[in-house]
């Protein structure tokens, strides 16, 4: 039975420089999926989270200005930062989600959409269903794209000292890659790869709720029974793991990738990608250099906005 409970709206308004840094610090303090929607007309945006509980305005309004603090401390222009907790009814914020969420498509091999539509894949092309809710997201996000574009890329490359076939798509049937998704969130990663055939697919994440959702995702996407999602914590995995990857995708705060990363490179084949993003671009040199000591050097980044993401391999 679908609930009639009203939603809770927590709203800040922004500069469309500093939005996607808002939207980020909004979705993490609220562990949900932030929208955000820019008005042409005024040059302000607007980020929003729907939650099912009423928060605490009080404790809330001051750690969304805490956060707005720390994203004017690193340069950017806030605009307003007006902060708004309203309640709204169910069905708008059902309608506001489809307004503005559209079909990704991720080079010709995959397809992210929502469930309402109707797109059809093209030939050959793996389909992702994904409908934004409550909590977490749903691939918009640049850092979250940037991996995708690396986990497409990946299933079309060989691996290092091997010759890839005449016939790429022999090549494509062929492969068995292994991939590791670590802060799974909706699970989106590690849906996307076991569509494109990666084998064994492994995620985790430290929230149960994240958990929740990307296992709810996984039956939706009837790849349950082709990856295995698990609750961890990073900072408790064993420095000698039972197992590596060719592909690892971390997107995690910078500092939490410093000062965990013998834990995450320890996971990595000595022939594997490397994939670090959720970094701002004003940290992304302090990631890259301690990495580097770990013997891994930059092979391809992406800055968009004030986020920063990279791709690693072993020297």
């Amino acid at each position: 039975m679908k609930s009639n409970k009203p939603l809770w709206r927590v709203s800040v308004t922004t500069s469309l420089e500093a939005e996607d840094a808002v939207t980020e610090m909004l979705g993490e303090l609220l562990s949900a999926t932030a929208a955000s929607y820019f008005n042409l007309e005024t040059g302000v945006s607007t980020i929003s989270v729907f939650r099912d509980e009423k928060p605490d305005a009080k404790k809330l309004n001051a750690e969304i200005s805490a956060g707005l603090k720390r994203i004017e401390n690193c340069g950017l222009k806030i605009g307003a930062g007006k902060i708004e907790i309203a309640k709204v009814k169910r069905e708008d914020w059902k309608e506001s989600w489809k307004r503005h969420f559209h079909p990704m498509e991720i080079g010709a091999d995959l397809l992210i959409k929502p469930s309402w539509i109707k797109q059809r894949p093209k030939k050959g092309q793996a389909v992702v269903i994904l409908d934004p809710g409550l909590s977490f997201g749903t691939g918009q996000h640049p850092t979250t794209s940037f991996c995708l574009h690396q986990i497409v890329a990946a299933v079309g490359r060989p691996p290092q000292n091997s010759e890839k076939p005449k016939d790429a798509a022999l090549y494509r049937g062929a492969a068995t890659l292994s991939f590791l998704d670590i802060g799974t969130g909706s699970g989106i990663l590690a849906i996307s790869a076991a569509k494109l055939g990666y084998q064994p697919v492994n995620a985790f994440d430290f929230d149960p709720e994240s958990v929740r959702v990307a296992k709810e995702n996984t039956r939706k996407n009837r790849v349950d029974s082709k990856l295995k999602l698990t609750r961890g914590d990073v900072t408790k995995l064993p420095l000698k793991p039972a197992r590596q990857y060719d592909l690892v995708c971390a997107n995690l705060i910078s500092n939490l990738l410093i000062a965990e990363k013998q834990r995450i490179v320890n996971r990595l084949k000595p022939d594997g990608t490397l994939v670090l993003a959720g970094i701002l671009a004003v940290e992304f040199g302090e990631v890259e250099r301690a990495f580097g000591k770990l013997k891994l050097k930059l092979v391809a980044k992406r800055v968009e906005n004030e986020w920063c993401s990279g791709s690693f391999c072993f020297v």
